[in-house]
Parts: structure tokens; C-alpha cells; sequence
């Protein structure tokens, strides 16, 4: 998707210089993909300790008898 953005140049290029990445293009994508990715670990993070007891055979679930 095309699209024309008004970004701080500084800003641009400081992630462009801590990253290693070349392109502006890439930098941005890699932005979103880390955003998403700790949001994602934001969310999961939520369910830590809610598990009780799940009553499973590890053994069974890998084969083993």
C-alpha cells in the first residue's frame, strides 16, 4: 500500500541508525511489526497465573508411554 506520510526526519533517522536499516521503508515496517509484537506480549502477559490445574499427560502428548 502506497502512502504519503509526514514523519520527523530526525526521528527516522535515529531508528534507521540503532536499527542498521537502510531503507525508511523497512524501518517503518519494522516499527509496526515490533508495536504489534509487544502488544501482543501485553496481552498474553494478562493470563499469567489464571491457569489452575489442566490436568495433562505429558508423556502422552509426546508419544511416550
Amino acid at each position: 500500500m502506497r502512502t504519503t506520510l509526514d514523519l520527523p526526519e530526525d526521528l527516522v533517522t535515529e531508528a534507521m541508525k540503532v536499527t542498521h536499516i537502510r531503507t525508511k521503508t523497512k524501518v517503518i515496517i519494522t516499527a509496526l511489526e515490533e508495536l504489534i509484537r509487544k502488544s501482543k506480549i501485553v496481552e498474553l502477559k494478562q493470563f499469567k497465573g489464571t491457569v489452575d490445574d489442566l490436568d495433562i499427560d505429558l508423556d502422552v502428548l509426546r508419544g511416550r508411554s
